[in-house]
């Protein structure tokens, strides 16, 4: 269990799953193009997917004000040989959008990858179509690698590129520094 700033991070299992029914239809998620987030009727399916998946580790994202959970992020494509991991299939309800809940999350994941675990690579990516996404990514300060072509399929079908980023154990103090200080704008937020 990671916990910061009124947010925390729990394994995600079966217990969490009345809280994310209700996380995924605030904003009803899953109608996205972009989302990794679950029809309300598909969070058993969901919770069961990521706990088979071998290269994953699934959080449950916990509003300590609240004690709910209100979305998910995970570690995955971890390659413990080269010590890289990234974070993603990352949702909230849409009520936690542009709140300190993000911020706080990433802050959690990065410090216990680079600090804990000792990893030297930490990537992100996203939709192309996903500018929301992508502009919360690049205000944590990471560095864009660059765009896979024609990598991912949406829901709908659609063929799209990937956006990625990452940072290193070398750039982790100067990440660090700016996620505290956005922590610090966001303070009492809760909402």
């Amino acid at each position: 269990m990671l916990s910061h700033d009124g947010v925390r991070l729990e394994l995600l299992d079966c217990r969490h799953e009345a809280d994310l029914v209700q996380a995924c239809q605030d904003g009803n998620l899953w109608e996205l193009l972009y989302t990794s987030a679950p029809s309300p009727d598909k969070v058993h399916e969901y919770i069961a997917t990521a706990h088979a998946m071998t290269d994953r580790v699934a959080f449950a994202v916990i509003d300590e004000t609240t004690g709910h959970a209100i979305g998910s992020t995970s570690y995955h494509d971890i390659l413990p040989h080269c010590l890289r991991l990234e974070i993603g299939y990352t949702w909230y309800a849409k009520s936690y959008w542009r709140t300190r809940v993000n911020t706080a999350c990433k802050f959690l994941l990065m410090r216990y990858a680079f600090e804990v675990l000792s990893y030297q690579t930490v990537a992100l990516r996203t939709s192309s179509l996903n500018a929301r996404s992508q502009a919360a990514i690049e205000r944590l300060g990471v560095k864009k690698d660059g765009i896979i072509r024609n990598q991912r399929t949406t829901q709908d079908g659609i063929i799209c590129d990937t956006v990625m980023y990452s940072i290193t154990a070398d750039e982790w103090p100067n990440v660090k520094h700016n996620l505290q200080q956005k922590m610090q704008q966001h303070q009492g937020q809760h909402d």
